[in-house]
């Protein structure tokens, strides 16, 4: 057993801590749970904060519950809300579940030791009681006046949209669940972001009314970007764990392109470097900042953990083509898919693949049948100025042709205008 809260405060993870809750927790291995809606097929960045909380719950000798809410997600828990979100179909919303419990396995020992993980699904608890026998067990046990002093509850009543009553039953069906897994599991611990304290303190407060008992909470910082800008956001959306919604390229260089300021918080909180490892790699990157130590040690860790070594490889392999001297070979091994990951963003061209069977020289090719230039005289000026590559080779020849035996997988051509300006020409 190791000091749990200890950990997350030198992490600087730490927010809330409800009284008496360390001390329970360095009596010996205790069961808590954290819960993860469903409201999409994957998780994304923004819940690694959570994640990383079971890992170290469970790497400190306790036995985490990651609880997916089958019942809750049919909800919409408001905190955090301005307005209320759309609710999900029944198939929609299993889907979710089945690609969570997939993801949150990568993270977690599932094994048969004593403090294995456990997953549940509150649905499981939920299907089978009715809203009378709900009203009648739970709500009497929690007085409207409770309810309405919640934050997440005040801050919707004041705004223009108001609350539905679907939504103000959130806290009162996500303390049931702590209830329910106190009862039948032993649970004794719920955690959760700093958004979720009302919530979880409901939770607590039931157990003490309904079942007599003792329960205890934790809550860790919300993620904040120093620029003010959300985390987890690019300008393509949101950084998913999933490699299909997010290639592990992009979840590499999302995190190999953190601010300094940001990554010496992150770091700490993403991945499982000691506190040694990390104030050392500190000293390394604060002498060389231009190496990128920090960014670099956070994006190999948290891609390997998240995806694979392989994975990582892929993803470093990758940059090293985009941003070096990489090796136009490392595009032949990837499948069509893969490819147009790497250049997602970047100006795409089509071009009839029968026209590449006899030759196009190169002005033609990136003027007229791809608008790379606006005219072949601009081509002309830019292999003159030594600034044009085609598959990774300069052009040196405004003569020089290129056709079916110039494609990469039989589909590609890249084309580079400078260090960093790409374009791909694709043949249908």
């Amino acid at each position: 057993m190791t000091n749990f809260v200890d950990e997350l405060r030198w992490r600087g993870m730490l927010h809330d801590i409800m009284p008496n809750t360390e001390q329970k927790l360095n009596e010996g291995m205790c069961s808590g749970y954290i819960g993860f809606d469903p409201t999409a097929d994957s998780l994304h960045v923004g819940h690694l904060t959570q994640i990383m909380t079971l890992i170290h719950f469970q790497r400190a000798g306790h036995k985490p519950v990651a609880l997916v809410g089958g019942a809750t997600g049919m909800v919409g828990d408001p905190s955090g809300k301005s307005a209320e979100r759309n609710l999900l179909t029944t198939d929609v919303l299993n889907l979710n579940l089945a690609q969570i419990e997939k993801q949150l396995s990568h993270f977690l020992d599932f094994g048969t030791g004593a403090n294995a993980a456990k997953m549940v699904n509150n649905a499981d608890w939920f299907k089978n009681m009715s809203f009378l026998d709900f009203i009648r067990d739970v709500g009497k046990h929690i007085t409207v006046n409770y309810m309405m002093a919640k934050d997440s509850v005040k801050k919707r009543l004041e705004g223009e949209t108001g609350m539905s009553f679907t939504e103000f039953s959130y806290q009162l069906v996500q303390g049931y669940d702590f209830y329910y897994l106190w009862k039948n599991h032993d649970c004794t611990i719920q955690m959760g972001g700093s958004d979720q304290w009302g919530n979880i303190v409901t939770g607590t407060e039931l157990i003490r009314r309904k079942g007599a008992g003792t329960a205890y909470a934790i809550t860790t910082q919300l993620i904040k970007k120093t620029d003010g800008t959300k985390f987890g956001k690019t300008e393509s959306g949101a950084i998913w764990l999933d490699p299909e919604k997010t290639s592990p390229y992009k979840f590499y260089q999302f995190w190999l392109n953190s601010s300094d300021s940001d990554v010496k918080a992150w770091i700490r909180i993403f991945t499982l470097k000691t506190q040694q490892e990390i104030e050392e790699l500190e000293r390394q990157h604060d002498e060389a900042p231009h190496l990128r130590i920090l960014q670099k040690a956070l994006a190999q860790d948290i891609t390997i953990r998240t995806h694979s070594e392989a994975a990582l490889e892929t993803a470093i392999k990758t940059s090293e083509f985009l941003f070096g001297n990489g090796d136009l070979a490392f595009l032949e091994t990837l499948n069509e898919k893969s490819v147009l990951d790497i250049f997602e963003g970047v100006p795409q061209f089509s071009i009839a693949k029968n026209e590449l069977e006899h030759g196009i020289d190169v002005a033609t090719l990136l003027a007229e049948k791809a608008s790379v230039f606006p005219s072949k005289g601009e081509v002309k000026k830019t292999i003159q100025g030594g600034g044009l590559s085609i598959n990774k080779e300069k052009v040196a020849d405004i003569l020089s042709t290129y056709g079916v035996a110039n494609l990469i997988n039989n589909k590609f051509i890249v084309v580079q205008k400078g260090k960093k300006n790409y374009f791909l020409l694709i043949a249908q």
